[in-house]
């Protein structure tokens, strides 16, 4: 398997396995096809190492049917690598009474508010914070907040945060930021998104 070499090494009191396993922090964001498709993937590899997921939708409705909301159940349900459990917006938030009429400021910061459980009680090895740029952006998440969560969680729990528009202090803390920009796209010859291709 081929391994990246480091173009610096900080002088940061770290052994080089240390600072190889420390938890990372990964944003996707730009105006180009491919940010969620990319943390999804993020989230086959640690599937195959046995690691906990935790998916969170934000933003996309609760009865939209993504693909890979299946294929990561069935893999989760097959115990032959890490379990996956994928909560949405809307029915994905059971475990919080709340009024029917919740709009989608309420159900983001309500979403927020169990990630920060579940980043304070361990419960993920890599959490996929779907579309979560978006409730930042619209200042319905407060990001001098989540970026001081994540500074602070415990252990060694990655995240990785999808969404256009993601906050300046977001990609100033991340470890990893890809800006995905569109070149092309079918949409641009008024082509509709198609079963298999994105969802």
């Amino acid at each position: 398997m081929p391994q990246g070499q480091p173009s610096v090494v900080p002088n940061d009191g770290l052994t080089t396995r240390q600072r190889r396993n420390r938890p990372l922090v990964f944003v996707h964001t730009g105006i180009g096809k491919g940010k969620s498709t990319a943390a999804f993937g993020l989230a086959l590899r640690a599937w195959n190492q046995g690691w906990p997921i935790g998916v969170f939708q934000f933003v996309k409705s609760a009865k939209w049917k993504v693909g890979e909301e299946n294929a990561l159940r069935v893999l989760g349900a097959s115990g032959e690598g890490g379990s996956v459990d994928w909560h949405k917006m809307g029915e994905g938030w059971s475990w919080v009474q709340r009024d029917g009429q919740m709009d989608n400021e309420e159900k983001a910061r309500e979403g927020w508010e169990q990630v920060k459980r579940d980043l304070a009680a361990e419960t993920y090895k890599l959490y996929v914070l779907d579309e979560f740029a978006y409730p930042m952006h619209w200042g319905w998440v407060d990001t001098d907040e989540v970026v001081d969560v994540l500074r602070n969680r415990p252990g060694t729990q990655h995240v990785v945060i999808t969404g256009r528009n993601a906050p300046e202090k977001l990609v100033d803390f991340a470890d990893l930021v890809t800006d995905m920009s569109k070149v092309k796209h079918p949409m641009d010859a008024g082509q509709k998104g198609q079963r298999g291709i994105e969802w």
